[in-house]
């Protein structure tokens, strides 16, 4: 009995502490783990009123969760008396490798999401980025899918698209036209110029407001350079390109009024 009377004396105090430890990180766990959950899912609610995808919301949401129970789990490890520093050091190595090995497809994947986050563009709208032009069909985690003018589909990686300059030219409801329109110098430039603002005037798709501009712009080596520049609705602006110049064409055919174009004259001389 004294034996064991010694034995209790000497470990219980020990054993008590242990006891205590154990249950403070089961408590941090289950806590930890609430909190975790409270977090993540507060993170997906926040994402989800910003109209992403399912797929991204529940993606992002798991990724936040994980990192929280990391951490969770390595502060109740720390209570029991596990020495935590040598499985930090191995989780960040291991996290090191991964992100060296799949560097590119990281890369992607955060433009993706910033792509999705702060909306650029959007399925439907005509854009060009990534060295390439073309209708937006699908945005995706790693690649956007383009559809060219003549009915190609591109498929381009985010970090390519995230990487330089987004023209988007769907955002504005309207466009301007920008024409250069020359003329020869013979040419009565205030009757051009009456002729190219009768033609811009009256054609149906441009817009009164704001006001088209006929005005010369650059006295040229063979000609009296115009530039012609109308407004019209974003959905008009080809349609109305291509009328305007075979319209500005037929009449100042019609005006006699000269177009120039690059001459060379040739000189060709005869041996004795």
């Amino acid at each position: 009995m004294e034996m064991i009377q010694q034995w209790y004396n000497e470990y219980s105090p020990m054993l008590v502490n242990y006891v205590i430890a154990f249950a403070t990180a089961i408590i941090i766990y289950w806590v930890g783990g609430k909190i975790a959950r409270v977090i993540s899912n507060a993170f997906g609610k926040t994402l989800a009123k910003r109209d992403l995808d399912s797929i991204v919301v529940n993606f992002l949401k798991n990724i936040v969760y994980g990192v929280l129970m990391t951490g969770v789990i390595i502060a109740a490890l720390g209570q029991v008396g596990i020495q935590t520093a040598s499985f930090i050091a191995v989780l960040g190595a291991a996290g090191l490798a991964i992100g060296l090995a799949l560097q590119g497809s990281l890369s992607n994947f955060a433009s993706g999401v910033l792509i999705i986050v702060f909306r650029p563009f959007k399925s439907g709208d005509f854009v060009e980025a990534g060295g390439v032009s073309g209708i937006v069909e699908e945005i995706k985690l790693f690649s956007t899918y383009i559809r060219s003018g003549d009915n190609k589909q591109i498929i381009l990686p985010n970090s390519s698209v995230t990487g330089g300059a987004i023209t988007n030219y769907s955002t504005k409801p309207t466009r301007r036209i920008d024409l250069v329109i020359g003329v020869s110098y013979d040419a009565d430039i205030k009757h051009a110029k009456k002729v190219l603002e009768e033609i811009v005037n009256g054609h149906e798709s441009v817009l009164k407001d704001p006001e088209p501009v006929v005005a010369v712009a650059e006295l040229a080596d063979s000609s009296v350079n115009f530039v012609v520049r109308p407004w019209v609705n974003s959905a008009d602006y080809w349609p109305t390109h291509f009328d305007l110049m075979e319209t500005i064409k037929i009449r100042l055919d019609e005006e006699k009024i000269g177009i120039p174009y690059p001459q060379m004259d040739v000189h060709v001389h005869k041996e004795s």
